[in-house]
């Protein structure tokens, strides 16, 4: 998909960064992403996979707020991850309204709660985090449309691949993206349970 067919807030932006034409990687995903498949997007890091998410989520929300669940929601390691993909997420916003939050384990779970409950679009999340919100009714998962793992390798680790995969068993139909720098064998249980058409596209 070339930057031409984005919003154009989209188009405004990526010409204030000076960004002419997508990665070859991004040429690769994007308009996939854009037609509503699933995918495992496996690049090594400075292929442009951020913003692959980022362009993707903002051009899939056509760049507007809209009630009060989240239509995106995207898995990351830790505070500090979540709070550099929202600070990347912001320099791609102007000129559209579009909520981000981040949830982490290290702010107190009752002010997330009310901060979510006033209206969000887009949730940049722990996995245990996400998972206490949901099952303490602090978020509502009916209306989400993407669900993306930002760098799946930490999944590996501290039990977040049991965290990542009970959220699906709490959504319905659901856009599933998945980025990593190598397709693990053990994303092989997704493709079997909730990724079922998923294709893998890789780095060439």
């Amino acid at each position: 998909m070339p930057f031409k067919k984005l919003i154009q807030p989209l188009k405004n932006v990526l010409e204030n960064k000076g960004f002419d034409e997508p990665l070859t990687f991004q040429k690769s995903i994007l308009s996939k992403i854009k037609s509503g498949a699933s995918l495992f997007c496996i690049a090594p890091k400075g292929a442009g996979k951020t913003t692959s998410i980022i362009l993707s989520v903002v051009q899939k929300l056509k760049g507007e707020a809209f009630e009060d669940a989240p239509r995106a929601l995207i898995f990351v390691k830790d505070k500090e991850a979540a709070l550099d993909l929202e600070l990347e997420f912001k320099s791609f916003l102007k000129g559209t309204d579009l909520r981000v939050y981040c949830a982490y384990e290290q702010k107190n779970i009752d002010a997330q709660r009310d901060e979510i409950y006033v209206g969000v679009d887009i949730v940049i999340a722990t996995p245990k985090r996400l998972n206490k919100l949901y099952y303490l009714n602090g978020i509502n998962l009916n209306k989400l449309q993407m669900f993306i793992v930002e760098d799946a390798e930490f999944l590996f680790a501290n039990n977040n691949l049991a965290e990542i995969t009970r959220t699906p068993e709490s959504i319905g139909k659901c856009q599933y993206l998945v980025f990593s720098t190598a397709f693990d064998k053990r994303f092989e249980r997704w493709k079997e349970t909730f990724m079922y058409n998923a294709q893998v596209v890789k780095s060439k």
